[in-house]
């Protein structure tokens, strides 16, 4: 086939279209390219049934092809065992066979290079060698070329006798090379996929497959046998669950190579088969024989037992006592299991668990095949195979051929089945009885132990521990409700279900229902009896128990709550009633009455501070209080009360309950205060007091509104509907701001105020000023007024924003995103001053692949990273590393990246810019490989890779109807051969450009573009692409100049000849670029001269189209923003930043970036350089 001019089995790279979120003119740009795509592929499969249409009018003259629709319809009607095959002389195939027998039996290593060479002649000559069962008759067929029938069992026996050979070898490679297992994960797929496909060639698939599973069946065996059975002494839990828990990854590596290696050689049905039969049932057999064997010991040792208790019976009687006992346990398959053994099961279950959920991933992502549960699931109408394809359309294609009988036999589709289940079945009537007995007696002695705990100390407070286990086990629960710290008997007691937990989740049938079903029963007990306890530990406050024990039961029925909330949800994938459901609302309503009790409490001390000041609130006394030098008893001791409640809450209680109970007594003592101090009447020496009481009530208020608000919408713009109780509190300070001002001024004055304004006008903006629910805000003497610009403005100053965050109960993210963009990422500034002498602490030696693996992040890399994922707001990377680029001088580092190793340290912004253009364009150095290998196949197949000439004694073997032409091993392409590869490699570059652009963040396409301009002006050839487009094609050119770097970018294994063919591309690239110093060379000249023959500026306009979609970034306005600083976080809404934080999550280490930085500021005082700039 002719070259067209691109790479005509090209398909559209989108590899990082999912990571990034595309506007409008990536979009069309992506569109644009998978329909130019769709088009070159039709347009080659046409050319392809040309071609093959051409073929078969030349070899079948009797039936000639019209069209390329005849041809298709040709091809489905065509029985191609009636084609009526050459003859091939007897003599001349015996000459033949013996030689490469002779060759095999008296020559060494020359098995690779007849394999190669038997190849060569079925792909270049149509000869179909036999392919028939070991011991089968012998018939030498193929579309163009026989054997005459005579003396057929000679030629069998030679034949075979070659296959044999070659089929031993092949074996042999396949062993020793899982013995050796030292090659990359890649490179060993890739060969043992090859030594299959040959092994394909020379015996039946059912013949290949039994052969290979037997092999690899033995070394799980092998393996499974050696792991658990390594150490000497008796089989134990222990070393079962050891024994697995080494082996299970390896087992799922090997599955893993199989399903590679079998996707790319047989259809998905029987890969399946190959997986269920040679590692799924053989693991099941093997765990089946273990777990009896443990039986056996668990019945002698119960006998034994049962015989030493007997004992002090009668000599006779009891030994046939104990004998029918030890026989009736046998039948039963009852025994005793302790409750380190049922951890010791139920550690085994959850690797299995795991490693299921493993393979079914693998599947999926593999052969895109159903998971283990598809197949139990009742589908209604279209069935399916296993490979996707419609049976129905089958059924309604050959409806006329297929008998009524026949239509009532659907073929099931064949998948995963891993019994592993079935070798606890034996075990399940003894677990299920024991691991009821097991969870109450530990939670009996948990119990019993706390409660002598009390009884043994006066003053009794409950004992509490940090929560960790919650965070690992319950992913699900967001980090606002997780509780902090809580009791450390319910901790113990939950810690020891969490680990029985598998045993009830590995039920998916009958047989293991009863222990699903007693775990149940005994959780629910357990459930019970901890809320009894609470409940009890709840009503000792105060009187025998600190406030702070309702906090912690509090904090400890929620943690309970989500625990069986958690378990109720994973045992509900395979039961669909919930199976907690009485615990759960039980735990529900302890939670709202225990939520409201410790909210009326509060509320009630505050009250009788409040209400009990006698001394304080004497307001018709005629003594000043303490010479008016101090505030009364009561609001001072609110204020400790406040402060105490807000450390125990942010302490012990789930972030957002610890918000809301805080907001609750603060906005109802609130309320108390300001009807206290609207009904005073001060006498004239008491009247101070009222001003310091209230300015002291008012600036503990301001003090405690930034950990009761969660966004600073929320703080500054409080709405009636939406912030009840904020706008609340906001009301009481806005009240006792007006009894301030009426019972502290001069009466004279305010008469004077009201007379002389009664009749003026009243301002438009003065009723939004006055009654705006901030208003008290900016009048008291506080920090405030320097946190917040003015309250009508609705914005906050970048220190306010900062103590927001900070007063928060935990790291809100949305908060922190909304924190760092906002004033012009003010806040990223000041850390990366403050780390701008850090450097790379790469050697001079490392390597690409040491770079892309390194897993500690630096701050610049981890700011530079949260950053470049913020796509709604692409400005906001290069406005905060303007100032840093600038000062380190980094600017024209961008010009000339380096690829494979850093000379010298390098700059951590230029590293992170390198590793993302890197992942951005391995798509194409991927399929450039790709093209490589798949040219050499057609072009050159004839080339053995083995290094090894074809004989010349077999060469003249060879009958001469089959038209055999040898190929010399040196490669000799022409010019033309040289010009249409190296022409597709460029093609395929230059093509990908816009789409690859196209898919990169906005803020790394904002960044170059900015860089741009601040480059030196003595680039002329940036004036052609653009920064990034530059350095895009820079990058490529250095992956392909290093061949080690494109091999550990892409897994791949190149040869000196497909290195020097990249290096050739690099030169044509660096030729359209405009980079080499010299002129281009001869053949760049006809490389280039070739493509723009096909497609006239071509080229020229997939630059102008990449460098446009590179620069649209920085056009595109930031909604909201004005011209005043602070305007990027202007034109960020709630909803825009909350989009930003899942996208940033969902990235690889997202969310631990965010919180690497939330913690940095945390240990940082960064507070007091902030409020320097601001």
């Amino acid at each position: 086939m002719e070259w067209g001019g691109e790479y005509s089995l090209d398909s559209s790279n989108l590899d990082c279209l999912l990571n990034v979120l595309p506007g409008d003119l990536e979009f069309q740009q992506i569109l644009s390219d998978l329909d130019e795509k769709i088009k070159k592929n039709s347009s080659s499969i046409e050319q392809c049934l040309k071609d093959l249409q051409s073929e078969v009018n030349e070899i079948c003259t009797n039936e000639i092809l019209q069209s390329t629709t005849e041809c298709l319809q040709w091809l489905n009607n065509c029985n191609f065992s009636s084609l009526r095959p050459t003859s091939t002389h007897h003599g001349e195939l015996m000459e033949f066979l013996r030689t490469l027998q002779s060759l095999l039996k008296n020559e060494q290593n020359q098995e690779e290079m007849i394999l190669h060479f038997l190849l060569d002649l079925s792909s270049q000559c149509g000869v179909s060698f036999p392919c028939t069962p070991s011991g089968t008759s012998f018939e030498l067929t193929s579309s163009l070329h026989a054997v005459e029938d005579d003396s057929t069992m000679d030629v069998k026996s030679l034949w075979d006798d070659v296959r044999l050979h070659l089929r031993r070898f092949l074996v042999n490679r396949l062993q020793s090379q899982e013995e050796t297992n030292t090659n990359a994960l890649q490179q060993q797929m890739e060969f043992k996929t090859q030594c299959i496909q040959q092994l394909l060639f020379l015996y039946p698939e059912a013949e290949v497959l039994t052969k290979y599973q037997n092999m690899q069946n033995k070394l799980v065996s092998d393996l499974l046998q050696n792991c658990v059975l390594s150490s000497c002494g008796e089989t134990n839990f222990d070393k079962v669950v050891h024994g697995y828990q080494s082996s299970i990854p390896t087992l799922c590596s090997m599955i893993k190579e199989d399903l590679y290696i079998l996707s790319g050689t047989i259809d998905p049905s029987s890969s399946l088969k190959f997986i269920n039969e040679t590692y799924l049932d053989t693991i099941t057999e093997e765990m089946t024989v273990l777990l009896e064997r443990l039986c056996e010991l668990q019945f002698k040792e119960n006998a034994l037992h049962i015989v030493k208790a007997n004992k002090i019976s009668k000599k006779h009687r009891g030994t046939v006592h104990a004998v029918a006992s030890q026989e009736s346990h046998r039948k039963g398959r009852n025994f005793c299991l302790t409750l380190y053994q049922l951890k010791c099961l139920s550690q085994l279950i959850k690797l299995f668990l795991l490693m299921e959920e493993k393979i079914e991933e693998l599947s999926a992502e593999i052969l895109l095949v159903p998971s283990f549960t598809e197949k139990n699931k009742n589908i209604q109408g279209v069935l399916k195979k296993a490979g996707g394809e419609l049976l129905i359309g089958e059924t309604r294609a050959n409806e006329t051929s297929v008998l009524p009988e026949q239509l009532l036999q659907v073929e099931e589709p064949v998948s995963l089945n891993f019994g592993w289940r079935n070798a606890f079945k034996d075990l399940s009537s003894s677990v299920a009885h024991c691991v009821t007995i097991a969870i109450e007696d530990f939670s009996t002695k948990i119990l019993q132990h706390e409660q002598k705990e009390e009884f043994s100390a006066a003053g009794y407070a409950m004992s509490l521990v940090n929560n960790q286990q919650m965070r690992e086990s319950c992913g699900a629960v967001q980090q606002e409700e997780q509780p902090k710290r809580i009791a450390k008997f319910c901790s113990d007691i939950m810690e020891e279900l969490d680990t029985l937990l598998p045993l009830a989740l590995a039920c998916r049938d009958d047989s293991l229902q009863e222990i699903r079903a007693n775990f149940v029963k005994a959780c629910s007990k357990v459930a019970t009896a901890v809320l009894a306890r609470l409940e009890e530990k709840s009503k000792d406050v105060p009187s025998k128990a600190p406030l702070q024990d309702l906090y912690a039961a509090l904090s400890t029925a929620i943690y309970v709550f989500q625990h069986f909330t958690m378990y109720s949800n994973l045992m509900r994938e395979r039961s669909k009633k919930p199976l907690f459901l009485v615990p759960v609302q039980q735990y529900q309503e302890f939670i709202n009455v225990l939520q409201s009790q410790v909210t009326s409490y509060c509320v009630r001390v505050c009250a009788t501070s409040i209400l009990q000041d006698a001394e304080s609130h004497h307001w018709d006394d005629y003594k000043a209080f303490y010479e008016g030098e101090r505030c009364s008893f009561s609001v001072q001791m609110w204020h400790y009360f406040c402060c105490a409640l807000h450390h125990d809450l942010w302490t012990i209680l789930p972030p957002k309950i610890a918000q809301e109970i805080l907001t609750d007594v603060l906005e109802q003592s609130l309320a108390m205060l300001s009807s206290r101090y609207c009904q005073a009447c001060p006498s004239y020496r008491r009247t101070p007091q009222i001003g310091i009481d209230t300015a002291a009530i008012l600036m503990s208020t301001e003090d405690m509104l930034w950990s009761v608000c969660s966004s600073v919408q929320e703080f500054l713009n409080p709405h009636e509907d939406r912030d009840l109780k904020i706008y609340k509190i906001h009301t009481h300070c806005n009240s006792l701001l007006s009894v301030l001002a009426i019972l502290t001024s001069p009466l004279r004055n305010l008469y004077e105020t009201f007379l002389n304004h009664s009749d003026e006008h009243v301002p438009p903006d003065f009723s939004e000023v006055v009654y705006h629910p901030l208003h008290w805000l900016s009048c008291i003497p506080s920090s405030c007024s320097s946190l917040l610009k003015t309250p009508s403005a609705r914005e906050m100053a970048a220190q306010g924003q900062l103590k927001l965050l900070l007063s928060q109960p935990y790291c809100n993210l949305n908060l922190l995103l909304e924190t760092l963009l906002h004033h012009d990422c003010l806040l990223v500034k000041i850390l990366l001053r403050s780390s701008r002498n850090e450097v790379s602490s790469h050697d001079e030696q490392s390597s690409l692949l040491e770079q892309i693996n390194n897993k500690q992040s630096t701050l610049i890399e981890t700011l530079f990273t949260v950053l470049s994922y913020c796509t709604l707001s692409p400005k906001s990377l290069g406005i905060a590393f303007e100032v840093y680029m600038e000062k380190e001088q980094l600017w024209n580092c961008l010009y000339n990246m380096t690829v494979s190793s850093c000379g010298e340290s390098e700059p951590e912004v230029i590293r992170c810019l390198k590793l993302t253009l890197i992942n951005s364009v391995k798509g194409i150095v991927k399929q450039i490989i790709s093209l490589m290998h798949s040219w050499e196949a057609t072009e050159n197949y004839g080339t053995y890779q083995h290094k090894q000439i074809v004989p010349e004694s077999l060469l003249k073997t060879v009958p001469k109807e089959w038209n055999y032409t040898p190929r010399e091993m040196k490669r000799k392409e022409s010019g033309k051969c040289f010009t249409r590869l190296a022409a597709q490699a460029v093609s395929i570059v230059i093509s990908k450009l816009p789409t690859v652009i196209a898919c990169l963040p906005p803020p790394i396409k904002y960044f170059f573009f900015l860089a741009e301009r601040k480059m030196s002006r003595n680039f002329a050839e940036l004036k052609k692409a653009g920064l990034l487009v530059w350095n895009l094609i820079v990058i490529i050119c250095r992956i392909f100049e290093d061949g080690n770097t494109a091999e550990l970018l892409t897994g791949a294994t190149l040869d000196r000849w497909s290195k020097e063919k990249l290096s050739l591309v690099r030169v044509c690239l660096e030729s359209i670029m405009g980079k080499q110093k010299s002129g281009p060379k001869q053949v760049t000249q006809k490389v280039i001269q070739s493509v723009e023959q096909q497609r006239p500026n071509w080229i020229e306009s997939q630059l102008l189209k990449a460098r446009k979609l590179s620069t649209d970034c920085a056009s595109v306005p930031v909604e909201g923003a004005t011209a005043e600083k602070g305007g990027i976080a202007l034109g960020l809404t709630e909803q825009k930043i909350n989009m930003m934080v899942l996208d940033i999550c969902h990235k690889p280490g997202g969310n631990e970036y965010l919180r690497q930085i939330y913690h940095i500021i945390r240990l940082n005082e960064v507070g007091d350089e902030t409020r320097c700039r601001s």
